[in-house]
């Protein structure tokens, strides 16, 4: 059975002018045309566009729909539903900043930021930024830009449904920070050594663990009398010198272990730096005490 065009918009609901549209730019097949070029449209006409009423109807681009011929319908919905998650997680991370906001008797510019930061910053815009730190801290070092890439997932974590302003300004500051070029180039400039000699990774990796093994089995302070044999080991285990030691703590950008404290406010749980970053700390503050300079803060 056939159908003219004011039959099938009686028949399914979609107006002549949506359906002549939706005709010309491929979303339906193109119909048969009578000898005086009026179009005919079949059932299958008319069961396709039911579909597209109902899809547009919950919210799927036409873009999307105009794929249907490429690819299964369960295909399409699925990229529909995740689309839909990710505007529910915007609108939630919105509520809770207006509700945050309303709850106060002076509104700030802060809030007024954290909802701009918040509608500019959705997920698509969070991968090219993750991706852009990696190839800029990667700098062309092969070893350390895939490292980088193996982080990607962990230094930017989602937020919660329901953040609490703390996590809500941790995520904006994390972001912050990932997206500042002085951060990216300073990470960059102090492990280009490091990683530049990718044959002598696996050796330095196995001297720090037996450098966090020594400090750790000495249990003393780092500006206590003990410390100074532990020093001494470590300087000779590690083949630096004390200057050469300070030279890379005074070089050392502190926004690195930031990045991994607002990671941790951000999931809810305690920041808890791993052994390696203790060694380290232990070992600058030895170092400094050794040579009666004072702690950086």
């Amino acid at each position: 059975m056939d159908y003219s065009i004011g039959t099938l918009a009686a028949l399914t609901g979609v107006s002549v002018k949506t359906i002549r549209f939706y005709s010309d730019e491929g979303i339906l097949s193109a119909p048969e045309r009578t000898a005086a070029g009026y179009r005919r449209f079949t059932d299958d006409h008319r069961a396709h566009l039911e579909l597209v009423r109902t899809l547009r109807e919950i919210g799927v681009d036409l873009a999307t729909i105009r794929s249907l011929g490429r690819r299964p319908l369960k295909d399409v919905l699925a990229l529909h539903l995740r689309s839909v998650e990710t505007q529910l997680t915007a609108l939630q991370r919105t509520r809770t900043v207006l509700r945050a906001t309303l709850e106060k008797d002076d509104p700030t510019d802060a809030d007024l930021r954290r909802l701009h930061a918040l509608g500019r910053l959705g997920q698509a815009e969070q991968a090219m930024l993750l991706d852009s730190f990696v190839d800029q801290v990667g700098g062309g070092i092969h070893a350390r830009h895939q490292w980088l890439a193996s982080m990607r997932e962990c230094m930017l974590p989602d937020l919660p449904e329901e953040p609490t302003t703390a996590q809500l300004d941790a995520w904006l500051e994390l972001t912050a920070l990932l997206a500042d070029d002085d951060f990216r180039d300073s990470l960059r400039r102090s492990t280009d050594d490091f990683w530049s000699e990718p044959d002598n990774l696996d050796a330095w990796r196995q001297t720090v663990t037996v450098m966090v093994d020594e400090i750790g089995k000495a249990g003393v302070a780092p500006d206590s009398p003990e410390a100074a044999p532990v020093l001494a080991r470590i300087l000779e285990l590690t083949g630096q010198t004390r200057e050469e030691w300070l030279r890379v703590f005074d070089e050392h950008d502190p926004r690195a272990e930031r990045l991994w404290r607002l990671v941790a406010i951000i999931r809810g749980v305690e920041y808890r730096p791993p052994p390696t970053a203790l060694a380290y700390s232990w070992l600058e503050r030895a170092l400094r005490h050794s040579a009666g300079e004072p702690e950086r803060g």
